[in-house]
């Protein structure tokens, strides 16, 4: 498979899964298992495409990012709100992302621990959504703080590659009870910091891989993952939210459970 079809596949996958319950990272990994390809190759590749579904964050919520920029400017309590939560949500995936660095770059060359998270994950989530009641849609600058710093730390669960960190995050705001779309559309919001945050962390300490040498993926596959990326994630966040809205989120549960119990006896048997 030529470097440009795999690009545009991984920014297609990057862009489909990001954002939903069922770990872009863990499907990273098991597609380049699946396809054979040298996923040390491809590991900047792969940090790097995420900022385009970043961007379709940006460019999906911008009135409503520019108007919190605004107010935030005039110290508006709403927008003021808005910033705080979102910070005091990232701060403790920050501090804990970088003192375990070493050891998630050991997890992440496991396709295994990516399959077991996606299994134990769906099971989870079926439990919480069985279980939990979800609360009134309010918005993200009115969650209360204290909820805000608990969902900052189960977001850190998705350290572990194949848990998903979109699908920490909102699933640990509704067993706080925070409404669904409220919930999915923090998680979007938080997504932009917690995302540009891991992507410098990561080019910033091997900046030679990104920039010359290594067996380096072209500047032009790059852009192509990029453009793939940000273009499938743009259907993607709007369609999730009115999904889930209406239906929840046991279809992405039993998907996790068929995926991550395939690519576990695909695993052991191959």
């Amino acid at each position: 498979m030529s470097e440009t079809i795999v690009a545009i596949l991984l920014g297609i996958l990057e862009g489909l899964t990001e954002f939903l319950p069922v770990s872009s990272t863990g499907h990273l990994i098991l597609a380049s298992e699946l396809f054979g390809y040298d996923a040390a190759q491809w590991a900047q590749f792969n940090i790097v495409i995420q900022l385009g579904a970043i961007l379709a964050v940006v460019v999906t919520y911008f009135r409503y990012l520019w108007g919190m920029f605004m107010g935030l400017l005039r110290w508006e309590p709403v927008a003021v709100r808005f910033v705080r939560n979102l910070l005091v949500a990232f701060i403790p995936a920050a501090v804990i992302g970088l003192s375990v660095k070493d050891q998630i770059d050991v997890m992440l060359e496991s396709p295994l621990v990516v399959a077991w998270a996606l299994l134990v994950g769906g099971i989870a989530m079926i439990g919480l959504e069985k279980t939990v009641r979800p609360g009134p849609d309010t918005g993200v600058a009115d969650i209360p703080l204290a909820k805000v710093i608990g969902i900052g730390f189960i977001q850190c669960l998705a350290m572990i590659p194949g848990t998903s960190r979109s699908g920490a995050t909102i699933l640990g705001a509704l067993a706080m009870g925070v409404g669904r779309k409220t919930a999915a559309e923090f998680s979007f919001f938080l997504a932009v910091p917690t995302m540009l945050g891991a992507a410098t962390v990561k080019i910033a300490s091997e900046p030679e891989k990104l920039l010359a040498g290594g067996g380096l993926i072209g500047w032009g596959e790059i852009a192509l993952g990029l453009i793939a990326a940000f273009l499938t994630a743009l259907v993607v966040i709007r369609a999730f939210v009115t999904y889930v809205s209406r239906f929840g989120f046991a279809p992405f549960a039993y998907y996790r459970i068929v995926v991550g119990g395939a690519a576990i006896a695909w695993l052991m048997l191959r």
